[in-house]
This record gives structure tokens, C-alpha cells and sequence, in this order.
């Protein structure tokens, strides 16, 4: 599982306004050839300038976001090569970036994972969000708002009573007189 709380500008569902702030947008006084960022594996002039326009864009990070959320496997996207970004692609259900949850919890309409979504149901349920408010930040019905924070719940109490039971277990061989098998030894 990948977990960063690097801040970052992340895109809201359905926003490509960042593709202006991309450093391979062409433009008059900027000159890219797109085909830079489509090259093949054995282009290796192409593939580090591709890179070197990548390391010094702004919204780089946000580019290779989108390729993810996408599931766009050609060309060099957010600094990354085809076979660069694969390992990403699939483990994408499992990052956690917490900058993505916070920014969901101040509001935003931003693109969650699978475990993003489970670290805003926490948070909220651990800061007293309402279920109306939950349900308004998932864009998800009351009703399945109320059910996460009830599963919620559940896995806290569990984990709370597995701690304690951990705290509170005899120490391994005999106690108060009762021995254990270990504690008779072997027979001669």
C-alpha cells in the first residue's frame, strides 16, 4: 500500500483545467512535440527528454493521477514511463494518500481510492461528521453513509476488545497453580 501526505493539487471529478498548467501543453512560445511523450522502448533520446519536460512541470504530479484513475497505459505520463506507471496501475485500490482524504473532508470533489474512501469514513466517524455530511462527501445516500459508520464502529469495538484481551492474558505456562502440558516435562 502506498500512503503520502504530500500536499498537492488534486483534480475534481471531471476537471482538466490542470492539462493548461502542463509544461507539454503547445503553445506559440512553447513548442512540443507530442510524439515525445509516445516513444518507443527504444527511443532513449525521447524518453529522457519526455522525462526532463516532466521534472520541471507544475501540475506533474496531478497528470500522473489522472493517468492512474484512468487506467491510461500508453505513452509517459506524470514524469513516468508505460512500464514505470504499471505497478501503480495495480495497486491503485490500495494507495492511501491523506491529502486526497483531507481535501475530500474540506469539501472537495476529489477522486478517492478504495482505501481513501475507507480513511474518510474513519475520519469523519472520529471527528462526529454527521451521516448527512459523510453521505455528502462520498456522494452516497444516507442510508449506506449510516451503514459505513455503523461498520465502523464495529471494526473499532473489535480491535478495541482484541487490544484489551492482548493486555490481559495470562503469560504462557502455568498460572495461579494451574500448570500447563509444557510445564510436566518429557517422560524418561
Amino acid at each position: 500500500m502506498t500512503t503520502t501526505t504530500d500536499p498537492a493539487r488534486h483534480r475534481s471529478l471531471g476537471d482538466h483545467t490542470w492539462q493548461d498548467q502542463a509544461a507539454c501543453n503547445p503553445a506559440e512560445y512553447n513548442p512540443v512535440d507530442p510524439g515525445i511523450f509516445f516513444p518507443r522502448p527504444e527511443e532513449t533520446d525521447k524518453i529522457a527528454a519526455a522525462k526532463a519536460l516532466c521534472a520541471q512541470c507544475p501540475v506533474r504530479r496531478t497528470c500522473l493521477d489522472a493517468a492512474l484513475e484512468a487506467g491510461d497505459t500508453h505513452g509517459i505520463r506524470g514524469g513516468l514511463t508505460e512500464e514505470e506507471r504499471d505497478p501503480l496501475h495495480s495497486d491503485l485500490a490500495n494507495r492511501l494518500d491523506y491529502s486526497r482524504v483531507n481535501a475530500v473532508l474540506a469539501g472537495r470533489d476529489v477522486h478517492l481510492t478504495k482505501a481513501e474512501r475507507r480513511a474518510v469514513v474513519l475520519a469523519g466517524h472520529r471527528q462526529g461528521i454527521t451521516v448527512g455530511r459523510l453521505a455528502w462527501l462520498l456522494k452516497i445516500t444516507e442510508e449506506h453513509a449510516l451503514k459505513l459508520y455503523r461498520e465502523t464502529r464495529r471494526v473499532i469495538r473489535h480491535r478495541e476488545i482484541a487490544e484489551q484481551a492482548t493486555r490481559t492474558a495470562p503469560p504462557t505456562g502455568g498460572t495461579a497453580g494451574h500448570p500447563v502440558r509444557n510445564d510436566f516435562g518429557t517422560a524418561a
